[in-house]
């Protein structure tokens, strides 16, 4: 019963560590509980330990993952509760291989097993086709970003090493403090903990109390034309769109505007690609450009390529009969009333289940059409290998982050490192409802600001559209819910951080370390093992 109040202990304070709610300071002892339970099952537990520990562990990340990421079901039900199930699964998994690995090493190496393998874990799911790295450690302190102004060094894995850092030493001083009773051991730990948590601390709140606005900015203009997904956008044409869209920009636009941003897939109605130039989002996005001279317009769009030719068949191609293909995109794009052409991204980290079908060659002739079937993917999306840069003018560009890719960090440095002076971030979180959804991915972009130190511009379909400066503060926002736009200032920024240069380098550090631990304690079990 005392390690079922443990394992429950661990998730109840994951969850009310979690933004955009809780408060951060728990997740530093979070994982102790669980870390206890499964010593006293190892050391003290005579029957089906992995089974106990594998129980324990995934009621502990089942009770975090359900109370901070539920609101993925008032999208897709099937989706939801998938995310829930498979995320508290996999954890489990890296936990059970943990403890196989502490009961054939010391502390130390065990302890280092279980830190490397949990940053694999996170660095698998920024990567893998079932990515959701939605609840990886360091986007814990996306609320409290003057903690983490070093993110610009090491990312948010730089988070989760800080917070492992710290339950593993108070794990420490509580099991020696439990074998030798001496009151020196808590006084120690306590020092130890402090100067783990302060340290960092006070680095980042340096960082953020020196920082300096750029000198050189922009005038954006934000809308936010808040249309319900479910009963008005694919209802309603793009027409009618670019008509409110062309409101809400004249009630804001200016002579000193640059930019004009709209949100994802604000055209909905499936523009075919070689028709493009001709579409009502072109001839839209002309107009509300001709409103000021050197005006841009940055905006989303809903695209598709129908052929015949199956030499252009690829991976993510959809299928509608003989001969008959089409790719599906989800697309940004710019048009300027100083240039004739306009300019394209079409967006390349998918949400699973919605936009792409994982492993398809391998799940749809076991499964089907089964996530179809259950409001999964009405089509594959087709993606870009590259982070395109979309340039307002010839030293200036922005980068046409779409939605879900604002999650991922790595991932967003390829526009920076291609040029993007500030991140535009254009999404739709109306599917979600009201929920922590729509806060939670609001704030994660606050992270990018920081790891790259770029500004943020966020056009978002139903809110929370927002400008971010490059510390991650919250500038001016337009809440959820409210049809309207507003003009903000984004600051123009050349200089490229560590993190950038060198991306998620302490995960592949992990991976590396954790193999090594593995296999180390694996060969010195049976090395060491009774013949």
């Amino acid at each position: 019963m005392k390690n079922f109040i443990y394992a429950f202990l661990t998730g109840i304070l994951l969850a009310i560590s979690w933004p955009t709610y809780g408060f951060p300071l728990f997740i530093f002892f979070s994982y102790v509980p669980l870390l206890i339970a499964e010593f006293r099952l190892r050391n003290y537990s005579k029957s089906r330990i992995k089974l106990k520990v594998f129980g324990l562990s995934y009621l502990s990340f089942f009770i975090w993952n359900i109370i901070t990421t539920y609101w993925v079901a008032y999208s897709t039900i099937f989706g939801g509760t998938f995310a829930v199930l498979a995320n508290s699964l996999l954890m489990s998994i890296v936990f059970l291989l943990y403890h196989i690995v502490a009961k054939r090493t010391g502390f130390s190496a065990a302890s280092a097993f279980l830190v490397s393998l949990w940053m694999v874990f996170e660095k698998m799911h920024l990567n893998w086709d079932f990515s959701w790295p939605w609840l990886n450690l360091g986007n814990v302190f996306s609320e409290y970003i003057s903690w983490v102004q070093w993110y610009e060094f090491t990312g948010t894995f730089g988070g989760t090493l800080w917070i492992w850092l710290a339950n593993i030493a108070i794990f420490k001083a509580i099991l020696q403090y439990k074998e030798f009773k001496q009151k020196g051991i808590i006084y120690r730990a306590i020092l130890k903990v402090g100067l783990l948590i302060l340290v960092p601390l006070t680095i980042s709140w340096i960082l953020y109390y020196n920082y300096e606005e750029p000198q050189q900015k922009l005038e954006v203009v934000i809308l936010q034309p808040n249309i319900d997904p479910y009963t008005e956008k694919y209802n309603t044409t793009d027409t009618r769109i670019g008509e409110l869209l062309l409101d809400l920009s004249r009630k804001a636009v200016s002579e000193s505007t640059d930019l004009i941003i709209a949100p994802e897939t604000v055209f909905a109605d499936g523009t075919q690609l070689s028709n493009f130039e001709n579409s009502e989002a072109v001839f839209f996005g002309r107009q509300i450009s001709g409103l000021e001279q050197g005006l841009s317009f940055l905006g989303g769009v809903s695209m598709f390529d129908r052929f015949s030719d199956p030499e252009k068949v690829g991976k993510q191609t959809n299928q509608l009969g003989f001969n008959d293909w089409y790719n599906d995109y989800n697309s940004a794009f710019m048009v300027q009333n100083s240039a004739d052409s306009t300019q394209l991204y079409h967006k390349s980290k998918l949400v699973v289940g919605v936009e792409n079908f994982p492993y398809q060659s391998v799940l749809k002739p076991m499964l089907g059409d089964i996530m179809i079937d259950l409001g999964g993917t009405v089509a594959m999306k087709t993606t870009q290998e590259d982070r395109e840069v979309l340039w307002l003018e010839e030293n200036v560009g922005t980068a046409p982050i779409i939605c879900y890719e604002s999650v991922y960090g790595e991932y967003v440095t390829g526009y920076v490192e291609n040029g993007a002076n500030f991140l535009s971030i254009i999404t739709n979180d109306a599917w979600w409802g009201d929920t922590e959804g729509h806060e939670q991915h609001l704030s994660y972009a606050r992270l990018r600001a920081v790891e790259n130190r770029r500004f943020v511009a966020r056009s978002a379909n139903t809110g929370i559209s927002a400008i971010i400066n490059s510390r991650g503060d919250i500038i001016k926002k337009l809440e959820y819910e409210k049809k309207g736009s507003f003009v903000g200032k984004v600051g123009l920024l050349s200089e490229k951080t560590f993190y950038v240069k060198y991306g998620d380098y302490l995960a592949r550090i992990a991976q590396f370390l954790a193999l090594f631990i593995f296999l180390f304690a694996m060969v010195k079990f049976r090395r060491n093992r009774p013949a």
